[in-house]
């Protein structure tokens, strides 16, 4: 009777990839900070000038949420538990740049107020390094050997058709905004610039795809790290929308189908966290 084999080697996360997660964690905390904290005042503490607030509470709800997504992924082990947060990551930190240089003359390079000059400085610098760092980093943690670990529970096949829905709506939205925003923005529940409309528009892609990519990983157990920025997603941007209701246009239908979408992402997050057996196939 032969000897069973070795077990097989499980990709970990390496230390490289956990510290710059846990960077990443504190700089988008930060951008947060500063865009809920003083939504009506960008032109003093932000990279550049963000009208109306709620579009500047927008972007600090996105930046918060991307928090949890971080954190509960550089607290993993194993790569295959961490993964869902990093391709999305690099998209997003790569479209703000693209849109950053798009739009370099409405950033507050050479503006006479030092906290605005900094934090456009600061801003451009961490647009231009993330990236490159992030692909770095990438490339020696998928070079590190090993493979994924068995799946867990699959979702249910109720869950991966909404998250499909919604990795599809925010991908096509975004892509909209992004490539053509003065065609898409119109339809914006709100008043967008053509930058804010490619800011949201790096944001809805970003978290579109990492959607798209939990739905492909099928295994609750490896889904955490979005779960944790869906629920915070959704209940940040509900707070947005309640703290400055005066900035919707109510009367569009598309103020009703992003609130709808909201609620629908609120409880995906919720149950995977905090329920998942409500969330696994049975």
């Amino acid at each position: 009777m032969s000897e069973p084999g070795p077990a097989p080697v499980v990709r970990p996360v390496i230390a490289p990839m956990r510290w710059l997660l846990y960077a990443a964690s504190t700089l988008v905390f930060l951008a947060g900070l500063q865009l809920t904290v003083f939504p009506e005042q960008t032109d003093t503490y932000f990279a550049w000038t963000i009208t109306p607030p709620l579009t500047a509470a927008f972007l600090g709800a996105a930046y918060w949420a991307a928090v949890p997504v971080e954190l509960i992924a550089a607290r993993q082990k194993i790569w295959a538990r961490a993964r869902v947060a990093v391709p999305a990551i690099w998209l997003f930190t790569t479209l703000t740049l693209v849109a950053t240089l798009l739009h370099f003359g409405k950033f507050h390079f050479s503006s006479p107020i030092a906290s605005a000059q900094g934090a456009a400085w600061f801003w451009l610098a961490i647009y231009v390094g993330v990236p490159v760092v992030m692909l770095l980093i990438g490339w020696l943690q998928i070079r590190t050997p090993g493979g994924d670990p068995p799946r867990g529970p699959a979702a249910a096949t109720w869950m991966r058709a909404l998250v499909l829905g919604q990795g599809v709506g925010m991908l096509a939205f975004g892509v909209g905004l992004f490539a053509i925003p003065d065609i898409i923005a119109p339809s914006w529940p709100w008043t967008l610039t053509t930058l804010t409309a490619r800011a949201i528009g790096a944001w809805l892609i970003g978290i579109g795809v990492a959607a798209l990519h939990a739905n492909r990983e099928n295994d609750v157990s490896r889904i955490r790290p979005l779960a944790g920025g869906y629920t915070a997603f959704a209940l940040l941007e509900l707070v947005a929308i309640a703290r400055y209701t005066g900035n919707v246009n109510w009367s569009a239908p598309a103020a009703w189908v992003y609130l709808a979408f909201l609620l629908s992402v609120l409880p995906v997050g919720l149950l995977t966290l905090f329920q998942p057996r409500w969330v696994e196939k049975r």
